[in-house]
């Protein structure tokens, strides 16, 4: 491997930087140290001194008049001249000298050497001293911009194993793999099995995948070399290069050992042709040593490279090809087991009471990242340490959901009693269109109680198993149920207020679903028109049609939330009575539980006439 060896420093900026400041000083500061200095006074005060016989020499020009006392060393002073005939007389009568230069002009050579070469000396001097110093040190400084910033740990520091990482069972078997070719090598070689060189790691964030990749070593118990991608990029073109192979020499030379790269995207963005004038030619560099370096070691010598990213789909294709890195090992957001099984992990670290189920509360937490129930469980323990308890309950757990769904509670913000109804209704309304449907998610929670992302109140619905399907008619019974709190409001108060924004757009986001990438309309059939932007960071989608099939589109999305609505209004008004009802009793006590809601609401059949509960 080539030696990196800086470019040595010129020392001609530094003499160019002295000879601008003895300029600048020359006009700025020199003159006023050179010049004596003079006290302004007033005429009359020379005619008193005159008189007094204090002056000794007097000087006199268009502009002013010099003069000089008779004291060791002499002091200058001067003044304005005036129209004053009698001066000349009175001077000479004293005998003062009169138009004597009061100050001897400095001798031109000493003023030259007082000005440049003494100066010019002085910071010759000095340059010469830091120069021999920089000279010392400039080597190794200006290596240090080309050695790899990667943290170290070494078997006793990792201090982490797969039993540390819950709810990624595909993962941690995949991995495992890597981890038995470190300890037994020669299993494989024996075989001719070449274990990958590189292992990338996908996936939505928080969901394990450095702790993963830590995990590895931890089991491994080999030296771990973790670095992010955006320590490669640096201001100096080759430096991220440098800092590269760096540290895949360090690396062979501990092997085996494992080198693990964060956000690798960060380097490994895909070249575009044509990219315009400028380019960035130091990620460019970086990340084509990057592939030069993958190619070059030996994978035998144990030698693992692992990597994470969350925009797979942006990596540059010669990054990803077989032989650099091989395998793709998707770390995706856990299960309902594998939510069970990461509270558990992060409960063993806080106190639980006795009666906790954190199955209900997985339950509640669909969706939810390994770091989001971590935060869940440091949230609850937070909450009882504020109620004065020592020990977590299920009360906390719940209201830590709530935290991460909705927000804080927001104390500070007092509703007028007609909002408060309002929401009510509104909420009421969500949970009774879904438990008036088969096939809708059971209702877990109806809070009237504002949080602090905004929201006045919300419903939540838990599954009662994990679902990785919907069909047509799970989907229009969704949008049914969010429409429904709307159609509660113009029901019950012939009005319709702006808390029904966040709704309209849940709705409309899966109507246009329906029309533009499931299929799931007789008028396109099995056609997308929508592509997703990014898998793992919750993208946009792109539409690709032409603008008459975005009309159509459009119209068939109207026309879907429409029918949706219109079935939650239906279903509302057929059963009135009940909807007083429940709205009255929350209302009243701000928040119901799923099993008292579903008590107030009963069987939904044959319900007597609807009567209001609540004076709107």
């Amino acid at each position: 491997m080539r030696e990196f060896k800086p470019p040595r420093k010129s020392f001609i900026y530094y003499y160019v930087i002295v000879m601008v400041a003895i300029m600048l000083l020359n006009v700025f500061v020199f003159p006023r140290i050179l010049q004596p200095r003079v006290t302004e006074v007033p005429y009359n005060q020379f005619l008193n001194m005159l008189e007094k016989g204090e002056v000794s020499e007097v000087s006199r020009d268009d502009v002013q008049i010099l003069f000089a006392d008779k004291e060791e060393p002499p002091k200058l002073y001067k003044t304005g001249p005036m129209d004053d005939p009698a001066l000349l007389e009175k001077m000479h009568t004293a005998g003062i000298k009169f138009y004597s230069p009061i100050v001897e002009p400095a001798s031109p050579i000493m003023t030259f050497l007082l000005s440049w070469i003494v100066p010019i000396g002085i910071f010759m001097l000095l340059g010469r001293l830091l120069g021999n110093r920089l000279s010392k040190m400039g080597s190794m400084n200006a290596m240090q911009l080309g050695k790899s910033n990667a943290k170290i740990y070494i078997e006793s520091e990792t201090g982490t194993s797969f039993d540390d990482v819950a709810g990624q069972e595909e993962a941690k078997e995949a991995l495992s793999e890597v981890v038995d070719f470190l300890h037994n090598p020669k299993k494989y070689t024996e075989v001719g099995a070449i274990m990958p060189k590189g292992v990338l790691l996908v996936g939505p964030p928080g969901t394990g995948k450095t702790l993963l990749a830590k995990a590895v070593a931890g089991e491994a118990k080999v030296p771990f070399f973790s670095i992010s991608g955006s320590e490669f990029v640096e201001m100096f073109v080759g430096m991220g290069a440098a800092k590269v192979r760096d540290l895949f020499k360090q690396a062979n030379e501990k092997a085996p050992c494992i080198v693990f790269i964060d956000e690798i995207d960060t380097i490994g963005k895909r070249r575009e042709s044509g990219a315009g004038f400028g380019g960035n030619d130091e990620r460019e560099q970086t990340l084509n040593q990057l592939l030069s370096e993958m190619d070059g070691f030996d994978a035998s010598k144990g030698v693992m490279i692992l990597a994470a990213t969350n925009r797979p789909e942006i990596l540059d294709p010669a990054l990803t090809r077989p032989g650099r890195f091989d395998r793709r090992i998707p770390v995706e957001l856990p299960d309902l087991p594998g939510r069970v099984a990461i509270l558990k992990v992060h409960a063993k670290k806080v106190r639980l009471a006795p009666d906790v189920d954190l199955e209900r509360a997985a339950r509640a937490a669909a969706g939810a990242s390994g770091a989001d129930l971590a935060n869940l469980i440091n949230e609850a323990a937070l909450r009882a340490v504020r109620h004065n308890r020592k020990t977590v309950t299920q009360e906390d757990l719940e209201e830590s959901i709530d935290v991460i769904v909705a927000g804080h509670q927001k104390k500070d913000r007092v509703m007028s009693d007609r909002e408060k109804k309002i929401v009510a209704y509104h909420e009421v309304g969500h949970a009774m269109v879904a438990a008036l449907q088969a096939g809708s998610a059971p209702v877990h929670k109806i809070t009237i109680i504002p949080r602090t992302s905004g929201a006045l109140g919300f419903t939540m619905q838990v599954e009662e198993e994990e679902r990785y399907l919907m069909s047509k008619e799970d989907i229009e019974n969704r949008i049914s149920s969010i429409t429904g709190g709307r159609a509660a409001e113009e029901l019950v108060f012939n009005s319709i207020t702006t808390g029904a924004a966040n709704d309209i757009e849940q709705a409309t986001k899966l109507a246009r679903a329906m029309v533009t990438r499931y299929g799931m309309v007789d008028e396109f059939g099995m056609v997308a028109f929508d592509q997703q932007q990014s898998q793992y960071l919750g993208g946009g989608f792109t539409t690709n049609c032409s603008s008459e099939t975005q009309g159509k589109i459009d119209a068939l999305t109207v026309q879907i939330v429409r029918e949706q609505y219109d079935k939650a209004y239906q279903a509302l008004k057929d059963n009135e009575r009940k909807l007083h009802e429940i709205a009255q009793v929350l209302y009243e006590q701000e928040t119901l539980t799923g099993e008292q809601f579903m008590e107030i609401l009963g069987s939904p059949a044959n319900l007597p006439e609807a009567q209001p509960a609540i004076e709107v």
